[in-house]
């Protein structure tokens, strides 16, 4: 048996988010990373524990996220299915990775909800998962632990609405500043190929996704949000974003 982490984790707090509920569950043997372009080959056990985790983006799974993780087969695997958000709300995340997970041939065990700082607003949920977050989740995974061995798949309740929500994406673009030098740090990183190699300082917006990992990973702090148009979207989500949140597992 292995115990096998697939995330699709632009900014790292859903990678994080995952390590810390692996650590109760075991020792990850293997790690997917979904924001590749390509995935190498691998073959899932019918023995073997994953964990998938992907971020809620306007209450859904990013649509690429979804087929990434259709390229693969879960021949059964028991599967323990993570969401971070940033502190506002998950809607139907949890059940369409629920659903695409059975899809694909994965047997979902348990279901956990973790809040990360927002990656578009790092004013809401700022630092989480801190260190409390962590011990929780890591407990998360000792109690899933103890139920790995009973088959859950039918009596497992999360939340979320079929159909679900309509997510038109977000309207805001990284745009690039004169203190990008071209080395193409951020088209080898993106996760949609929305930023050509030869023109790092361009960005296509109708495959960009506003995952802010060219944001984050650029040395030179060249790549931004229109700052009034993040101000004014900050105020807006400011009354749902606030208020501190728990984690949550499911089934409790």
């Amino acid at each position: 048996m292995s115990m096998i982490s697939l995330h699709f984790s632009p900014t790292g707090g859903t990678k994080q988010a995952a390590l810390a509920l692996a650590k109760g569950l075991g020792t990850v043997n293997q790690e997917v990373d979904l924001t590749a372009l390509t995935l190498d080959d691998m073959t899932i056990g019918h023995d073997d524990v994953c964990i998938i985790s992907v971020p809620s983006f306007g209450g859904r799974v990013p649509a690429i996220a979804m087929e990434r993780l259709a390229q693969l087969k879960g021949h059964g695997a028991k599967t323990v299915l993570l969401v971070s958000y940033g502190n506002r709300a998950i809607e139907d995340t949890l059940i369409e990775l629920y659903d695409g997970a059975i899809a694909t041939g994965f047997t979902p065990v348990a279901g956990v909800v973790a809040v990360c700082e927002h990656s578009i607003m790092p004013q809401f949920a700022t630092s989480r998962p801190n260190q409390a977050d962590r011990a929780e989740l890591m407990a998360f995974g000792k109690q899933i632990a103890l139920q790995l061995n009973v088959d859950k798949a039918s009596a497992l309740e999360i939340p979320g609405n079929r159909p679900y929500r309509v997510f038109g994406g977000v309207p805001l673009k990284p745009k690039t500043s004169r203190a990008c030098n071209h080395c193409g740090e951020c088209a080898q990183n993106c996760p949609v190929g929305a930023i050509l190699k030869s023109q790092p300082n361009q960005t296509d917006t109708t495959l960009c996704i506003t995952c802010m990992r060219c944001v984050k990973r650029c040395p030179q702090q060249a790549r931004s949000l229109n700052p009034l148009l993040l101000f004014l979207a900050g105020q807006k989500m400011k009354k749902s974003c606030n208020l501190y949140k728990e984690n949550q597992l499911f089934p409790r």
